[in-house]
């Protein structure tokens, strides 16, 4: 048995895996809120007291850059250390990764049906990448050696985000304002989607209806955001995420030049699945992506597709527990 997690800004899962002739085979699966804890430490006990594992190895993906068997998360107030972890659990070693890198590894174990194709693209054996919108933002890459993919963590999503018109320059000087510096980050999160409608909301002068201000008092920000704009709704909210997408889009071919991801980009994290039909529609999401001068022939040959498992990570960190591999 071994123990995989995949830990995000808002959920951390953790699972039991057996290794069975080169197969993962999954066997129980808790999630607990990131926030109802004051470190890593206390949901691992949590969760040995409820599943009470015997594992015989751990690894756990976890947002943020490892360095010597440590992560300080940039979205929770943690420092995680793999020594701690792996006393709690019981095992010689506990492998820490980037969570994005976990994603990576993941995606060998997910089906055909787990994914959703936005620009069917050449496929041809060459690098991939994979870029996540989610609390935060995150990046990887999965380098071909002319055999197989290898995944490699990168913390593009803290790399500075690129205004492509008048409109994104007067919100990255907004958002300047207030932050300092306007990473991808800030933009391409759950809180940059609301950065940006409240950037439009201000331009607009168009005060905010009653009722989304109620909502924002008691839901999830963002998703009020996206769901009142997939509805249809209120029009800033339609802009706010019409521009997310687009800014998506152009990241997502910058990463596909970046890595030359000849083979494939790959959009994980949580929103992606959520706003779907909008990533579809009017090809708003492909034609940002398309747009990058005399590089548009290259990325039009560039498979990118959305991933719907949102176990991927998981399935990630439980194969480099289970073949030793990081």
């Amino acid at each position: 048995m071994i123990v995989a997690g995949d830990i995000g800004g808002t959920n951390a899962r953790l699972a039991t895996f057996e290794a069975e002739g080169g197969c993962l085979r999954l066997i129980r699966e808790l999630v607990y809120p990131s926030r109802s804890a004051p470190d890593l430490e206390t949901i691992v006990r949590r969760f040995v007291e409820e599943a009470r594992p015997s594992p015989v190895g751990a690894a756990l993906g976890v947002a943020g850059p490892v360095q010597d068997g440590r992560i300080e998360t940039p979205n929770l107030p943690w420092v995680v250390d793999s020594r701690h972890l792996a006393e709690i659990l019981g095992v010689p070693k506990v492998t820490l990764l980037n969570d994005l890198k976990a994603n990576a590894y993941g995606l060998r174990h997910l089906a055909p049906t787990d994914f959703a194709v936005l620009q069917a693209g050449n496929k041809v054996a060459g690098n991939q990448a994979i870029l996540s919108a989610g609390t935060g933002l995150g990046a990887a890459g999965l380098y071909w050696d002319g055999q197989r993919h290898r995944p490699f963590a990168t913390e593009g999503g803290h790399a500075d985000w690129a205004s492509r018109n008048h409109l994104e320059v007067e919100l990255l000087e907004a958002i300047a304002r207030e932050k300092g510096r306007v990473s991808a980050e800030r933009i391409l999160s759950g809180g940059g989607l609301v950065r940006i409608y409240r950037f439009l909301r201000q331009r607009s002068g168009v005060a905010e209806p009653a009722e989304l201000t109620e909502r924002f008092a008691r839901e999830d920000p963002g998703a009020v955001v996206s769901r009142t704009a997939m509805a249809g709704g209120d029009p800033i909210c339609v802009q706010a995420l019409d521009l997310f997408v687009s800014a998506y889009g152009a990241e997502a071919g910058n990463v596909a030049l970046r890595m030359l991801a000849t083979g494939g980009v790959f959009l994980g994290g949580g929103i992606a699945p959520k706003i779907l039909p909008r990533l579809q529609r009017d090809e708003l999401f492909v034609s940002s992506f398309r747009d990058k001068g005399r590089m548009r022939p290259l990325l039009e040959t560039i498979p990118v597709m959305v991933v719907l498992n949102d176990r991927a990570a998981l399935w990630g960190a439980a194969h480099c527990a289970a073949f030793d591999e990081s």
